[in-house]
């Protein structure tokens, strides 16, 4: 557990007030993990809250951020660490909004693992950087004895309902799509069902805009696993759009994973 801040270069009386500010967050993670069986460590770093964190990823498995910090917009959900910090990290990113709780609503506070119903939801295209996404989602549902989800999103052809808008060609080519997209799907995912004979995995093709079909889905997934960005992109500074959109809304946990990287 880390709380970071901006350093001071003198101890001046500001300064003394965040490091007292920042030691007051430790005391409270103290009580709220006070049951966790595993080790913890508390400390605290000076520097910018997301180069901290980034700096960190080198060595870390998982990072988890809150979605807002102590600044933010008006209407603006995700926090500048949150938005900055996946794109950034080494390792996999989970944002946490505030409002959010386990599926089923048990106290979050509760340090021993929540059994639900509700899956852990993959979402992914067809290209080879969703490989890395596949791995992380099947090791947590495993984890979590919970279903594996696998969701990509078809986005709807809009153009022939406006230029045949009685005709029924629209909905037939759509459903056809659809299912040829969710067969091409299933195939593509046979090696993780070898991997993990033992995980119930599906399969869903959503017709719609692809941000808004994920960020439905955080509303009753346990966890939501994305990539850095999508077919055909280069990792750059930059969060690719879909991913950023989905984490600008989301209502329940997702993690964001460097997809440039087969495995951890």
């Amino acid at each position: 557990m880390m709380y970071t801040g901006e350093p001071a270069v003198l101890v001046s009386p500001e300064a003394r007030a965040e490091r007292d500010r920042a030691n007051q967050l430790l005391d409270i993670a103290r009580e709220l993990l006070r049951d966790y069986p595993g080790e913890v460590t508390f400390s605290t770093a000076e520097g910018s809250p997301a180069g901290v964190l980034a700096a960190l990823s080198a060595r870390a498995q998982t990072l988890a951020v809150g979605a807002r910090g102590r600044g933010g917009f008006l209407g603006q959900q995700l926090g500048s660490v949150a938005a900055a910090l996946p794109a950034h990290a080494q390792c996999p990113t989970v944002v946490v909004p505030e409002e959010s709780r386990p599926a089923g609503g048990q106290d979050p506070e509760a340090s021993a693992p929540v059994r639900t119903a509700a899956p852990v939801v993959a979402g992914v295209d067809l290209s080879e950087s969703s490989r890395p996404v596949l791995l992380l989602a099947a090791q947590h549902a495993q984890r979590l004895e919970a279903p594996l989800q696998v969701l990509t999103a078809m986005p709807l052809l809009r153009e022939w309902r406006y230029w045949y808008p009685d005709l029924e060609v629209y909905d037939t080519t759509a459903e056809l799509r659809r299912s040829n997209l969710t067969g091409t799907l299933e195939k593509s995912i046979d090696w993780l069902r070898q991997r993990h004979p033992s995980l119930d995995i599906t399969v869903e093709v959503e017709l719609g805009d692809p941000g808004d079909v994920l960020e439905a889905m955080t509303r009753t997934a346990q966890l939501t696993v994305l990539g850095t960005r999508g077919r055909g992109a280069v990792r750059s500074a930059l969060l690719g759009s879909i991913s950023r959109e989905v984490l600008n809304r989301a209502q329940g946990p997702v993690m964001v994973v460097p997809t440039e990287q087969a495995e951890r």
